[in-house]
């Protein structure tokens, strides 16, 4: 079954029906050791289970230490989704008994989470959309399970360097209503996570895991249907089509007369389908209960003021201030907010020359170096979107191991490109070799001045210069002269690229068409 991404209602087995969705959202928090124990989270690329200690494997007797690293990142998102705080909250156990949870139950928030009531706006093709957040708390991630041939049978090992990982766990109520929405809510929280430095958030990575219950309903029911959890998305885009399709296999279940199925089921991004993986569990099966071997965690006020005094400008007010101050369009400030490198770059460029218009500048930013910091694997492929100097953009939050602005995907600087659009600006390189030159830098860090003189592709304004190149051309091109004499407007066009090839692109296109039409429009001898 094939499915357009895009809301419900997109196939005629949907048309009957609302989707309501809700997301949860699992994040690694950018942590140096685990959430109850001090084994470091830094273990790709290391050998299994190199990195436990009695804590982490539940051994018996052991007692968890609350990482406080791990606590102020959840606060700071609370803060980031304008979530209301708790004072006071508390630890529960979570029991279930899979291979990968070597304590038989996993340290998490339940009641009392610490962050709670928050909401998200971001754009979407329908128009601006805000959906509410339940809850943010934490937890501890479990192990991984290797499936793997051993003396010639299939086995399951199980690596425990994961295992007590911090993880936050992002709840929405159930307010997305299009597989659409759904992946612009994903891609929004990942924006605000990296940018307070509370994960790198990375979806191929697991760092980042997305899950969603979906349900339908006749349109205009208030009722919820049965809710169906998907699972194993591992891109924004599989997030969008997994959506999609759960929804038209629920409506064409329903208008076959039959009946939608509590359960878990996971996407094949090959098959692009869901398919069964088990029987949705309930809150009860989880048998939630106080954890004993940790107090109620009470958080300061004077704590809470200073992670809010160090929260960086946050996504969604950014592009706001690109649209309003600056006079940007929506997809430009949404593209380079979308991009880490393009944020560096352009509030560089700005900060490093005020003279420079703000559009120019964005128009290099979303074209040529994202084109090129794409093609060379840097940058956010994924992303998606629908006067005076730039204010430089505050600190992230205390700790965040980010890159200063200088030190950009590409070798790309602030200074340069600043260097480069103002010889662009003054007439002194034309908008083709320019882009040759930025390409230049872009691969080898080359100064731009040094590149432009290297090759010799300052531009030419002298009128002298200029009019011996045309009449240089006209004498070699009688036919094209004629075509223009002849009313044909398009052979001007072709005189003007003559006369750049003659000079290696290096003369200024607006005096060359001058030039030629004083010319051309001579009365003939």
């Amino acid at each position: 079954m094939s499915a357009v991404p895009g809301a419900a209602g997109t196939r005629h087995e949907a048309a009957r029906y609302e989707a309501v969705i809700g997301i949860e959202v699992h994040c690694k928090l950018r942590t140096a050791s685990k959430m109850f124990c001090a084994c470091s989270t830094a273990y790709d690329g290391a050998a299994p289970n190199s990195h436990t200690c009695p804590v982490c494997l539940g051994l018996p007797g052991v007692l968890p230490t609350i990482n406080r690293r791990a606590v102020q990142l959840v606060l700071a998102t609370g803060l980031a989704i304008d979530a209301e705080l708790a004072p006071t909250t508390r630890w529960d156990r979570k029991n279930y008994f899979y291979p990968d949870l070597p304590k038989g139950y996993q340290i998490s928030q339940y009641q009392l989470p610490l962050a709670a009531d928050g909401r998200l706006a971001f754009d979407t093709s329908e128009g601006p959309v805000t959906i509410r957040i339940r809850r943010a708390h934490l937890e501890e991630d479990t192990a991984r399970l290797v499936h793997a041939e051993l003396g010639g049978r299939r086995v399951s090992l199980v690596d425990f360097n994961r295992a007590g990982v911090p993880l936050m766990e992002v709840v929405t109520e159930p307010d997305v209503r299009t597989a659409e929405q759904a992946r612009r809510y994903a891609e929004e929280l990942r924006l605000v996570l990296r940018a307070i430095g509370a994960s790198d958030a990375e979806m191929e990575n697991g760092q980042l895991r997305v899950e969603a219950n979906v349900s339908l309903r006749p349109a205009g029911r208030e009722e919820l249907g049965t809710r169906v959890e998907v699972k194993n998305m591992n891109s924004f885009r599989a997030v969008e089509r997994a959506i999609a399709h759960e929804i038209e296999r629920q409506a064409e279940v329903l208008n076959a007369g039959g009946s939608v199925h509590q359960e878990t089921r996971g996407w094949d991004d090959a098959r692009q389908a869901t398919y069964l993986m088990r029987i949705k569990e309930s809150e009860d099966d989880y048998r939630y209960f106080p954890e004993p071997d940790l107090p109620p965690l009470r958080v300061a006020p004077a704590w809470l003021d200073e992670i809010g005094g160090t929260l960086p400008e946050l996504p969604g007010t950014r592009r706001a201030r690109y649209r309003e101050a600056l006079g940007l369009s929506a997809y430009d400030a949404a593209v380079i907010v979308a991009d880490p490198g393009a944020t560096e770059l352009f509030e560089g460029t700005l900060a490093e020359a005020a003279d420079l218009a703000p559009k120019a500048v964005a128009n290099w930013v979303t074209g040529e170096y994202l084109r090129l910091s794409r093609a060379g694997g840097a940058g956010a492929p994924e992303a998606s979107a629908p006067g005076s100097t730039a204010p430089a953009a505050r600190a992230p939050l205390a700790g965040h191991a980010g890159q200063p602005a200088t030190a950009i995907a590409g070798r790309v600087t602030p200074a340069a490109l600043a260097a480069l659009l103002r010889l662009v600006a003054d007439g002194q390189l034309s908008g083709t070799n320019a882009k040759e030159v930025f390409a230049a830098h872009f691969a080898s860090g080359q100064a731009v001045a040094a590149i432009v003189e290297a090759r010799g592709l300052r531009q030419i304004s002298d009128a002298d210069v200029i009019a011996a190149a045309v009449d240089r051309v006209l004498a070699a091109s009688p036919a094209a002269v004629a075509d223009y004499r002849a009313g044909k407007a398009q052979a001007l066009g072709f005189l003007v690229g003559q006369v750049m090839k003659a000079t290696r692109g290096q003369a200024n296109a607006g005096a060359v068409q001058g030039a030629l039409r004083e010319r051309l429009d001579r009365t003939e001898a």
